[in-house]
């Protein structure tokens, strides 16, 4: 499965559209841990794999990620990720 953010020059058909989000909370002390937005890009551009996986795609292009910071009173803080991308299917 291969995942791009920007378009291909390799025949394909486009399948579908797929979108995933992954987010983690964090306590009062751990309130600086951006460094766990990778860990939570990793896992999002799993779930993406798997749903694109499910619609019978080979890969996904204009894939992109939005990445957001969400306070709720004094604390918790959840780190969110969003991410989506077009589903292909490449043409044999």
């Amino acid at each position: 499965m291969f995942m791009s953010t920007e378009e291909i020059n390799v025949g394909h058909t486009i399948v579908g559209i797929v979108s995933a989000t992954s987010r983690i909370m964090l306590s009062a002390d751990e309130i600086d841990q951006y460094q766990m937005f990778d860990q939570l890009i990793e896992e999002t551009k799993n779930k993406l794999s798997k749903r694109a996986e499910l619609k019978d795609g080979d890969g996904l292009i204009g894939v992109h990620f939005n990445t957001e910071v969400v306070n709720v009173s004094v604390a918790p803080k959840f780190l969110i990720v969003v991410g989506y991308g077009t589903v292909v299917k490449l043409d044999k």
